[in-house]
């Protein structure tokens, strides 16, 4: 059900409930983060992996620095800086914290979002919320309450808030006493990190069914039911193909062209594969997007998992 009541959304979730809620990146699912049983509800809802952990949203920097063993100078200079806003820390997780939350890790992913309707929920609530993406695991992110309803179904609450403005998800750093490492690209990148703390750049290594460090890190993800390819050239295209593009599509090709700047791509992306999605092809051939900046940088990373191989 599609509701703009707060307070509708605060109290079933005070009962143990799941509510969709919008941020300024993509709606999420919310659960009581303090509640093991009605986190264990959103895994179950998602059929989420249950080593890959969830973000807590949070509505202040106070309720942020109760969910951590540790509120660092650097912690607070990150948040100071960039919330509320698109970034996620990974930081030292408290006791009260569940496991079941960060994955059985030791540690928990926290943001605070840049979206009014998702922080008054917060508060109205009283806690802080998980928040993954209210849709099935491994499948294309939702940026409206009707993409909520396409994936989870009618049954589940979800507070409208219209379209995400960012329509991609958080960067998520992992902080320590050395500086930043980037665990998931965003729309905040490594330069804007840099002016604050310094940026560590390391490789990932992942090992099968252990505590993954930041959501997002999963090879195949945010993928349409669809056949998905990442490709450079849009030369010679399956008659049954359906393109998304930046570039002019060859005249016979059905084709769902994008925004030339980063930011318009980004609010669009999710969208778009949805209706790629919805016009049965047998494969979509995704153009690469050939732009600079930390925002394409997610971007590509976004497609890159949605058109991986099983």
């Amino acid at each position: 059900m599609i509701t703009s009541d707060i307070q509708l959304a605060a109290d079933e979730l005070s009962r143990g409930g799941l509510v969709a809620f919008p941020t300024e990146t993509v709606y999420g699912l919310g659960a009581d983060a303090l509640d093991e049983d009605a986190v264990r509800q959103a895994f179950a809802l998602k059929g989420r992996p249950a080593h890959n952990p969830l973000i807590v949203h949070v509505s202040s920097t106070e309720m942020a620095s109760r969910l951590v063993r540790n509120w660092s100078e650097n912690a607070e200079r990150i948040a100071s800086r960039f919330w509320p806003g698109p970034l996620t820390m990974v930081l030292p997780k408290a006791d009260r914290v569940p496991s079941v939350v960060t994955g059985g890790g030791d540690t928990v992913a926290i943001r605070m979002p840049d979206h009014d309707l998702a922080r008054s929920l917060i508060e109205s609530f009283g806690g802080p919320l998980v928040g993954p993406s209210a849709n099935r695991s491994g499948t294309i992110s939702p940026t409206t309450a009707a993409h909520v309803e396409d994936s989870l179904g009618p049954d589940i609450l979800v507070l409208d808030g219209g379209p995400c403005p960012r329509g991609i998800e958080s960067t998520v750093i992992r902080l320590t006493e050395a500086g930043a490492e980037i665990l998931r690209p965003g729309v905040i990148g490594s330069d804007e990190l840099a002016e604050i703390v310094p940026v560590i750049h390391s490789e990932h290594e992942l090992t099968a069914n252990a505590p993954l460090p930041s959501p997002g890190m999963l090879k195949k993800h945010y993928a349409p039911r669809t056949p998905t390819r990442l490709v450079d050239d849009l030369g010679e295209l399956p008659g049954q193909a359906v393109v998304v593009c930046i570039s002019e599509p060859p005249a016979s090709s059905r084709a769902i062209r994008m925004p030339s700047d980063a930011s318009s791509y980004a609010a669009r992306l999710y969208a778009a594969l949805r209706e790629a999605d919805e016009l049965a092809p047998e494969v979509i051939l995704i153009e690469r997007p050939p732009g600079i900046g930390p925002i394409w940088d997610a971007v590509r990373d976004r497609l890159s998992r949605a058109s991986a191989q099983n």
